[in-house]
């Protein structure tokens, strides 16, 4: 597994291949993976790698949070397609070259000149390209699966409080119940939200707030549009 060299514009291919029906390197919320691939990642990739460019500027807004950030962190091997093998940091480098790059910003090192004109040159390139066409919005499809705590749950009213969940980037979808067993039966609906706005985790807390009626929610299929 891996992507290549992640230095090298043929590895941020691979990269961007890998993210075009992603959010994340691994699962459905920023993580250790996505740290790890990132504080490789030399800047900001070309403008036109538009899936890469798009992950590694929402990683980006984690800076912060990057320690606290769910998973353990692995050697870059351990991530990205099965068919590829990493060898980022292979080739014959100075020894500076092999120091790491925090590309969170560390206070105690100083970015150099041409580091900081080739991460301008790229932002002014994406602003420019972004400038010229309409945003892609990156969009999934979620089936969820919501249980009740027994028969006697009025699905009715769970249903109307799923649906009273509002929020920029989510529209609920069609739903329908599904029986479980003793006469049990758990609504399934269908929801569309925007990757960057809405995650399954924000879903769950939500849902799972409506205590009296909901006993757990899972995600049944979730789906890159």
């Amino acid at each position: 597994m891996g992507f290549g060299d992640l230095k090298t514009p043929a590895g941020l291919q691979v990269l961007n291949d890998y993210l075009a029906d992603k959010s994340y390197i691994e699962g459905y919320v920023p993580s250790q993976a996505d740290v790890a691939v990132f504080e490789v990642v030399s800047g900001p990739p070309p403008a036109d790698l538009y899936h890469a460019l798009r992950w590694y500027n929402h990683i980006k807004s984690y800076e912060k949070e990057k320690a606290s950030l769910p998973g353990v962190k692995k050697a870059l091997g351990k991530y990205g397609p099965a068919n590829v093998e990493d060898t980022t940091g292979s080739g014959a480098t100075d020894s500076k070259d092999d120091d790491d790059i925090d590309l969170f910003g560390s206070d105690d090192e100083e970015e150099s000149e041409e580091a900081k004109r080739l991460r301008e040159e790229r932002l002014a390139q994406y602003e420019s390209k972004k400038a010229k066409k309409p945003a892609l919005v990156a969009k999934s499809s979620i089936l969820l699966d919501v249980k009740p705590w027994d028969d006697e749950t009025d699905m009715a009213k769970l249903e109307e409080c799923v649906r009273s969940i509002q929020a920029d980037g989510l529209v609920w979808g069609s739903s329908k119940l599904v029986p479980v067993g003793y006469g049990i039966k758990k609504l399934q609906i269908q929801c569309v939200v925007e990757d960057d706005k809405v995650g399954t985790d924000m879903l769950e807390e939500r849902i799972t707030a409506f205590e009296d009626y909901v006993q757990s929610m899972d995600v049944a299929a979730f789906n890159k549009i």
